[in-house]
């Protein structure tokens, strides 16, 4: 791992033994020469193992012993940028509390230097232009080192001995506050004074971060939040804050010591956390009806800085427009941003690639990677057995790149839904980028089946053999990956949707899978979606659809059911020829419409503002439920060969009798969910497979994750859940990387 102070470390352990030699990086990692007596370099080995870096990853190591040379002292020597690049490039890492000490000292040189960093933290994946990783192959290569800070990068005692990206006031990047015409109103440290004095006015920031821009406003002020949404065109869908410090994210939620340790980890990512009812300043509009907080602590010196001005939470969300890429570059940002920041706090250090935050949330007593970007990508993850080079294009929303690589995976930062020809476009810049970066020539690209995805179009315009991938089969890959796992597993694969193979919108799948090949084991019963892509927003129309499928056009007599009353009549004669005709109404077995279609029955929303609300609003209810009850289902086969279909006729026709009892929602949603463990359990005892993978989007629910893995193991299977590659389609890169991989190796 390379950026992260190996190479000094290995210099001081060096010549404090008096051995001789020298140290370097090159495509493949670190290169380190030791002579001397055997014992002192059993010594430095040992030492070596002992003291690695605090941010270090090490992949493997292999020692050889050489011929002597008789060389005398010892040196860092030049990196070698020949052969193939399989090192692994670090992250970019929160500021540590030595930098973040440095810039609140008014004697120190670096006082209020927003560009702080040293080998423990700071840029290195957004900036990184070229593998090895030094300062001629980033964007920093156009600042020149002054002479104090050329000392300190010489000098093997000093923390920022061969740091890559460090700078300071006399010689570094620097910042500027612009109008929204590109004027510059105000430079250094005066343009950051001034950009706080934008926020506690009320007005909209513009923030060049370390990956891209940011839109920042107080968080307290609600007049600026509801701009804030007006302008992005972002209706409900929470917004996440930054906090000032850890005292205050006490203040305004209920933390955990896990969640805790996460929100001051050097990946700094967004976190989930339960809010206090009477806790924190937070204006209502910041996360509406939503009982959590996505929180995150300032991770650049340059957010040190601005919160400690300020002294109260902001808002500080990506940077663009509704379904477009997040702006990286100040003047691509006076464009796109126009008329939706007031004023923009730009600096001229380039950035290499977008890179958004990243999202987290405790499940099961560790952490759950929801949005894999800063802080985490582009670590890879270790394959079990080598594999061919493959680059996985993703799917079409939350969509991610991911090459093989020998014995890893490695796998970009979030790109986000591709509903855009500016999202389309940064996704094909992120398809040339990471095969770039580490000079491989993939063999082949992997795609999703779906033949309407944005990602499956740039696939087949890359110019090499392309493998399809079926959306759920990479589902479980993803999750058997992360875990290590090559032999065949139960994938409990449930999401929204998924092009099956059958041509039907699958999402409520149990796949017997391998990396190669997987057999369709059990699905949910399918039934008629109204619309097709309408019913996302509308869950109204899954829910008629169940209804259709229960009853027919008798439906439409039940007219006390939320859904009914929620379809005008001028509607309900085009709805109803609908699905009387089948027209415009393709078959599902989703999960994930099936959670719409009981919120919907249940009364919580008949229409959505953003993807997964009624899933969210939904598990909400569960607070403070405690209960085991759960509503029947029944399991079936139609013949020998054929999967079992889970019928969920039972479950529906119970719960709209607890309807209309008017039974709590809590409990309604308590039972939903067990009666959804209940279905897993079921479907993994006909299956007798041991190991049982949990993953796809409906497995970002806390309550279902945990009470499946808890009755899983309960009933003696051995569950796999996701934990730092998302269960959501942030991991269909990585599941068809797998897939396509071990059947190119099959031939």
């Amino acid at each position: 791992m390379q950026g992260v102070g190996f190479r000094p470390l290995v210099y001081r352990l060096a010549t404090a033994l008096g051995l001789s030699g020298g140290v370097r990086n090159d495509s493949t990692g670190l290169v380190v020469e030791v002579e001397g007596p055997v014992a002192l370099i059993e010594r430095f080995r040992e030492a070596l193992r002992q003291e690695t870096p605090p941010a270090a990853v090490v992949s493997g190591h292999l020692d050889e012993w050489v011929p002597t040379e008789g060389t005398a002292g010892f040196e860092i020597w030049p990196s070698d940028a020949a052969g193939r690049r399989t090192t692994l490039l670090l992250p970019d890492l929160a500021t540590c509390a030595a930098c973040s000490a440095e810039i609140f000292d008014p004697k120190d040189r670096r006082y209020r230097y927003p560009f702080t960093n040293c080998t423990q933290c700071g840029p290195r994946f957004s900036i990184v232009l070229s593998i090895p990783y030094d300062r001629a192959a980033t964007t920093m290569r156009q600042f020149a080192m002054c002479a104090p800070c050329a000392a300190e990068y010489a000098d093997p005692s000093d923390r920022r001995f061969h740091a890559q990206p460090t700078a300071c006031p006399a010689c570094g990047p620097q910042l500027a506050l612009w109008d929204p015409t590109g004027t510059c109103l105000a430079d250094r440290d005066k343009a950051l004074r001034r950009a706080a004095d934008t926020v506690r006015r009320g007005e909209i920031l513009a923030l060049k971060g370390l990956g891209g821009f940011q839109l920042v406003v107080d968080a307290r002020h609600d007049d600026a939040v509801r701009r804030l949404r007006r302008a992005k065109a972002r209706e409900e869908k929470p917004f996440a804050l930054m906090a000032p410090d850890l005292d205050w994210v006490r203040s305004a939620a209920r933390v955990s010591v896990v969640e805790e340790r996460l929100l001051c980890s050097p990946q700094a990512p967004i976190v989930l956390v339960e809010r206090r009812e009477d806790g924190g300043d937070v204006a209502p509009s910041v996360a509406p009806g939503n009982p959590n907080l996505g929180v995150m602590l300032p991770y650049t010196p340059l957010h040190h800085l601005l919160l400690a001005d300020l002294s109260f939470p902001v808002i500080a969300t990506s940077g663009n427009r509704a379904d477009e890429p997040i702006c990286t570059d100040e003047r691509e940002a006076l464009e796109r941003l126009r008329g939706l920041a007031d004023v923009f706090l730009v600096h001229d250090r380039p950035i290499a690639r977008p890179i958004d935050d990243s999202v987290t949330r405790v499940i099961l007593g560790g952490e759950q990677v929801l949005r894999r970007a800063r802080g985490y990508a582009p670590l890879p993850i270790a394959l079990p057995t080598p594999a061919a080079p493959i680059l996985a294009v993703g799917a079409h929303l939350k969509s991610a790149v991911a090459l093989t690589l020998d014995a890893h995976a490695f796998v970009s930062a979030h790109v986000g839904d591709l509903e855009t020809v500016e999202a389309a476009e940064a996704h094909q810049r992120a398809c040339e980028d990471l095969p770039r970066l580490y000079a491989c020539v993939p063999v082949a690209t992997a795609c999703d089946a779906h033949p309407d995805y944005a990602s499956t179009h740039i696939a087949m315009r890359l110019g090499r053999p392309t493998i399809a991938v079926q959306h759920h089969h990479a589902h479980v890959a993803a999750c058997m990956a992360e875990n290590g796992v090559r032999e065949r597993v139960l994938g409990v694969a449930w999401d929204g949707t998924g092009y099956g193979t059958d041509g039907t919108i699958w999402g409520g799948e149990f796949l017997l899978a391998e990396p190669a090949s997987f057999e369709r084991f059990a699905h949910l019963r399918a039934f008629p979606l109204p619309g097709g892509d309408a019913a996302v927003r509308e869950p109204r129309r899954a829910a008629l659809g169940l209804l259709h499928a229960l009853w027919g056009e008798a439906l439409w007599q039940q007219a006390d059911l939320a859904p009914v009353r929620a379809v005008e009549q001028r509607e309900r004669r085009v709805w109803a020829s609908m699905l009387a005709a089948g027209v415009n109404c393709p078959a599902t077995s989703s999960v994930g419409r099936v959670f719409d279609a009981v919120a919907s029955l249940a009364g919580l929303r008949q229409v959505t503002r953003f993807e997964g609300q009624t899933a969210m609003e939904l598990e909400f209810a569960l607070a403070g439920i405690d209960t085991d009850d759960q509503y029947p289902f029944g399991i079936a086969k139609s013949g020998e060969m054929a999967p079992w279909v889970i019928d969920w006729a039972p479950l529906i026709g119970s719960f709209i009798e607890d309807v209309r009892r008017q039974v709590p929602v809590g409990f309604l949603s308590a039972r939903f969910h067990n009666t959804l463990v209940e279905m897993i359990v079921a479907v993994a005892q006909r299956a007798g497979q041991e190991r049982v993978a949990l993953t796809g989007g409906c497995f970002q629910n806390r309550y279902l994750t945990e009470r499946a893995v808890s009755r899983l193991e309960a009933e003696g299977f051995r569950p796999l859940w996701h934990r730092l590659v998302p269960p959501n389609d942030g991991g269909i890169a990585l599941g068809q990387a797998v897939v396509a991989s071990a059947r190119w190796q099959e031939g």
